[in-house]
C-alpha cells in the first residue's frame, strides 16, 4: 500500500478481519460480515522512521495497542469492499498526518513599545469606566 513517495507499506504489515456489523441493514446484517478491522503493525514497520512512529502513536490514541499496532474498525457502509477502502484511507490519512514534521515555534517577547502602549490603553479604558460611576458632590 503506497502512502506517499517515501512511505510504502508491505502486505505483511497489514491484516484484515471481517465481522458482522451492527446497525441498520435488515437481513443483510445477520448474514454478511461487512465490518472491517484493519490492523497495521506500526511498531515493527521498517518503512516508518522513529519520529513518525512517535507522532503516529500520539495521533492514534486508543487505537494504538500494547503490541504497537494500530487497529481501525469500520462499519460505515453495507459493502465489505467499501468498508475496506474506507479503513485503508483512514490509515493512510493518519500516517500522512504523522509524517508531517511539526513547525518549530520560535518563542518571542513583545516589544517594550507594545507593552507600554497596552498599559497606556488599559489605563485610559479604566479611566473611562471610572467616569461612568456615580457622581459625588
Amino acid at each position: 500500500m503506497r502512502i506517499n513517495d517515501q512511505i510504502t507499506l508491505a502486505e505483511w504489515e497489514l491484516s484484515e478481519q471481517f465481522t458482522r456489523a451492527s446497525g441498520p441493514g435488515g437481513q443483510n446484517v445477520n448474514k454478511v460480515s461487512t465490518a472491517v478491522e484493519l490492523r497495521f503493525e506500526a511498531e515493527r514497520s521498517p518503512n516508518l522512521t522513529d519520529p513518525v512512529k512517535r507522532r503516529l502513536k500520539r495521533l492514534a490514541g486508543r487505537r494504538w495497542t500494547l503490541e504497537g499496532a494500530i487497529v481501525i474498525f469500520v462499519q460505515d457502509t453495507r459493502s465489505q469492499a467499501r468498508n475496506r477502502e474506507i479503513a485503508r484511507e483512514r490509515l493512510a490519512e493518519l500516517i500522512l498526518q504523522a509524517a508531517e514534521k511539526p513547525k518549530f515555534r520560535v518563542k518571542t517577547k513583545p516589544t517594550r513599545g507594545s507593552v507600554k502602549r497596552r498599559l497606556v490603553a488599559k489605563k485610559v479604558r479604566g479611566e473611562v469606566k471610572k467616569l461612568r460611576g456615580k457622581v459625588e458632590d
